[in-house]
């Protein structure tokens, strides 16, 4: 049998270690690995490619799975599923999981996926392959009990998430305790944005009468306790219902600490962070000009340098199963965009009504992978939490992982200590006209970027050489991590029959 594709001369990197013995060779095959092992290069055919990795790391693909494309938050100025995953191959992400958002008025959720399908398509596809969460806002019972199992059976959908915020995704306790037995039943993940949104309406009226509104009263409006309460409540509902959760973008120590004492006491919740809280202070919201705005999201980044500290140390110690982007972008310099909350002829601002949302889903990687040069984490946790965590909790049962069998999805990074990369958004390659990180300098970049055995990017090669509609739509199984323990704080049980 003659391989289409060799990777020689390379350090193997999986989530449970380094595969030995180093300086290994992956052999592909009709965009699957075929074998790991020494001396494969011996193997390659006439019209074998070999890639010497020259002694770098290689990692699989990353994995993304909290991206919002082509997503209302933005407005127009958002990335569809055209630059989105364009954008992602770039930095090393092969599979990006993205939101289909019900509306509170939408009655039919099937029918909110297929037009995001249809949302695809009409980009003329994907660059790296692709996956739906859904957006629950409106859980009736239809849409419980009917539409739900199909999405799960039919349609490959695996996962939910749920808002503890904002007007219109709000859902009170009651209302996530109904999807939460729902979702155990069907083997889903349910995912939770988590603060309080009484707390931060409340703040916001009176920031908003005292005319404190430039982009820095954000971060005021949202202090560290609206995400703490909510994630303590959001846990303690899990455990009522005995349902597995991931707390999306925590960005806090004590936000951090809930979730590991919850570990400790062996309940099935997950967390995830993001490179925004690992790398930037919330004085960014005060740059003048409006500029703050570039960096407004929710939760806010945050004042202390300790919290920052403590994600990392989250991230180190399995506190947090995944390292997300939570890419959810608009153009600052756009009336649509960021400046939505800037009236041009008064120059006020008013940091309420500005799109929430950072672009980072082609920096996430090397951001992360920036965390194994400054000794911060192993670059095996890197892996675990980028790649390989959020495959086995989402489903995505042929991703993340190097070994046969699985799909050829590959970054082959630089040698150690051979490369200065300084991010600039002209060599970004989203829809956006920023990045938060301009400037920062980075240590590694992905130099080839593979994609079920296809070269899609090669940094000193053309770039970008992957082809749009290449990606595809991934059905996905369910949660292989943290399951339902069968544990209950008294004698009331939530089962629901699973239809």
């Amino acid at each position: 049998m003659e391989f289409d594709l060799i990777i020689t001369n390379g350090v193997v990197v999986t989530a449970s270690g380094t595969v030995q013995p180093p300086n290994s060779d992956i052999a592909v095959k009709d965009g699957v690995i075929m074998n790991i092992g020494r001396n494969l290069v011996a193997f390659a055919g006439p019209n074998t490619k070999v890639i010497d990795a020259e002694g770098a790391h290689v990692t699989p693909g990353g994995v993304d799975t909290h991206v919002h494309l082509s997503q209302g938050a933005g407005g127009i100025t958002m990335d569809g599923f055209d630059t989105g995953t364009r954008s992602a191959i770039c930095g090393g992400t092969t599979t990006v999981v993205c939101f289909a958002a019900q509306e509170k008025w939408d009655e039919d959720v099937l029918e909110v996926v297929a037009n995001y399908h249809a949302k695809a398509k009409s980009q003329g596809g994907t660059y790296s392959d692709y996956g739906f969460h859904l957006i629950l806002t409106n859980p009736s019972p239809a849409v419980l009990d009917e539409q739900l199992p199909k999405l799960r059976k039919e349609e490959g959908i695996s996962s939910v998430k749920l808002y503890m915020s904002y007007d219109n995704r709000q859902l009170n306790d009651a209302q996530i305790m109904s999807v939460l037995q729902r979702t155990r039943a069907l083997g889903m993940t349910t995912m939770i944005h988590a603060e309080n949104w009484d707390m931060i309406k409340f703040i916001i009226k009176q920031l908003e009468e005292r005319q404190q509104t430039d982009p820095y009263f954000h971060a005021v409006s949202r202090p560290p306790l609206v995400e703490n309460e909510a994630a303590y409540r959001a846990i303690a509902i899990a455990e009522l219902m005995d349902t597995p959760i991931l707390l999306v973008h925590i960005s806090t120590r004590s936000s951090r600490d809930h979730v590991r004492a919850a570990q400790t006491r062996m309940l099935p919740i997950h967390a995830e962070t993001c490179p925004q809280y690992l790398y930037l202070l919330s004085d960014v919201l005060k740059k003048p000009d409006f500029e703050g705005a570039k960096y407004v999201c929710s939760p806010p980044v945050r004042d202390d340098p300790d919290d920052i500290d403590a994600l990392w140390e989250g991230i180190a110690n399995g506190t947090f199963t995944t390292l997300s982007s939570d890419h959810c972008p608009s153009c600052w310099d756009h009336p649509q965009g960021k400046k939505l909350g800037l009236d041009e002829k008064t120059n006020i601002a008013r940091f309420s009504v500005i799109p929430n949302g950072l672009p980072g889903v082609e920096t996430r990687l090397p951001l992360g992978y920036q965390g194994v040069t400054d000794g911060k984490i192993s670059v095996e946790k890197f892996v675990e939490v980028a790649c390989t965590n959020p495959s086995k909790l989402y489903g995505l049962d042929t991703k993340g992982i190097l070994a046969p069998g699985y799909d050829a999805d590959v970054v082959i990074w630089y040698p150690k200590d051979t490369v200065q990369v300084s991010i600039a958004n002209d060599n970004l390659h989203h829809r956006v006209d920023y990045t938060p990180y301009e400037g920062y300098r980075l240590g590694n970049w992905p130099r080839y970027t593979i994609l079920r055995g296809k070269i899609v990017w090669t940094r000193e090669n053309g770039g970008l050489v992957g082809d749009q509609g290449y990606g595809k739509f991934i059905k996905r199984a369910g949660n292989m991590l943290r399951q339902p323990r069968d544990k209950w704080v008294n004698e009331w049980r939530p089962f629901v029959e699973e239809k």
